[in-house]
């Protein structure tokens, strides 16, 4: 994570903005990808990378957990973040896709 270190997920936010993570991305449902709604950009997990990985438990549980994932994708020049939150109803939300993120949170 490049030293980064951050006590909320909107100190994160704000300094990953400030570092040129400018764009938001959503991982939709049903589909594989993720999506850029300022570009109209969706991104096939082969077009990008996760440059960092910063998680924060929740304040009254700590099985509740958001995470900020630090994207980019130099061929389509853009970094952005993907902001997840999963715990007691994560099951709903099984998509490969953010199996993968997760997975990669874990550093599996």
């Amino acid at each position: 994570m490049d030293g980064y270190r951050y006590d909320t997920l909107s100190e994160a936010v704000n300094d990953l903005q400030k570092r040129g993570y400018t764009h938001d991305f959503l991982i939709e449902d049903g589909k594989e990808c993720l999506y850029c709604r300022q570009r109209s950009l969706e991104l096939s997990p082969e077009e990008f990378v996760i440059d960092e990985i910063h998680r924060f438990e929740g304040m009254t549980d700590p099985a509740d957990e958001s995470i900020v994932f630090a994207i980019s994708s130099s061929q389509h020049d853009i970094h952005g973040l993907v902001i997840n939150s999963f715990g007691a109803d994560f099951g709903y939300r099984s998509s490969k896709l953010v199996e993968e993120l997760h997975r990669k949170a874990r550093g599996n």
